[in-house]
């Protein structure tokens, strides 16, 4: 699965130039301008630096949670009949599924880290929490595949899955710590944050890439572990369904 990614990537990568544009506007614009509002706290952060994980995060997720169109279209052509005959658990199939997303959401990912240098943001020069920052988008982009694998075994066409993802992916987003902190939300919606496994993704990224604050990262890796095994194991189940 992770050899078919990498191929594809390789013969076609204006998907993953074009998805980068987005987030880049974030960065660029939503960032700058927001830069002057003084009344977010960020303890001493930059607006800018503040919401540049979020906004890495953001994007890998939009790659993760579409995913599932790739399988409702192996699906719809008959190529899906036959990746289910190969001797290989369903499990096993839809972690490589997975993974194969988590790959590619960290090649996009990639592409947006520079940009965000040459956007004034200061990463802490560190390589192991570069890269330990960079498993995280890994493993939680990972997650979100398996859940996106799991909403496409319950959608019979591309369009309602479309639908369905752009439900998923702007909540997902709001009801995180991505651009604000946790509390200055309301206490309904702090509630949804403290589910929201985004949540945890963007605080050990901030906490990797920006403010130095490591104290909660194996407490954030350990409820996206959590929630990857969980969602590994749902979609597994559903999986069957696809060719039904």
């Amino acid at each position: 699965m992770i050899e078919l990614e990498m191929r594809r990537l390789r013969h076609d990568r204006t998907e993953i130039y074009t998805r980068a544009v987005q987030p880049i506007l974030w960065l660029a614009v939503y960032g700058t301008v927001m830069s002057h509002v003084r009344d977010i706290p960020t303890n001493g952060i930059p607006y800018i630096d503040y919401i540049t994980p979020g906004v890495l995060l953001q994007s890998t997720i939009f790659v993760s949670v579409f995913y599932g169109l790739t399988i409702v279209w192996e699906r719809e052509t008959g190529i899906l009949k036959r990746l289910l005959v190969a001797p290989a658990s369903r499990y096993a199939t839809v972690t490589g599924r997975a993974i194969a997303s988590g790959v590619r959401a960290v090649v996009q990912a990639l592409i947006i880290f520079p940009v965000a240098i040459l956007l004034g943001v200061k990463f802490i020069a560190n390589p192991i929490y570069i890269l330990a920052a960079f498993m995280m988008l890994f493993m939680v982009s990972g997650g979100f595949a398996a859940l996106s694998i799991f909403v496409a075994s319950l959608m019979k066409t591309r369009e309602r899955f479309m639908g369905i993802g752009q439900a998923m992916i702007m909540p997902l987003f709001f009801a995180s710590n991505a651009l604000y902190p946790i509390k200055l939300m309301p206490p309904f919606l702090q509630s949804i944050a403290v589910l929201n496994p985004l949540t945890y993704a963007v605080d050990a990224v901030r906490g990797l890439m920006i403010s130095g604050d490591v104290a909660n990262i194996p407490a954030d890796f350990a409820a996206v572990m959590i929630f990857d095994v969980v969602v590994f194991i749902v979609a597994s189940i559903s999986f069957r369904r696809i060719i039904q």
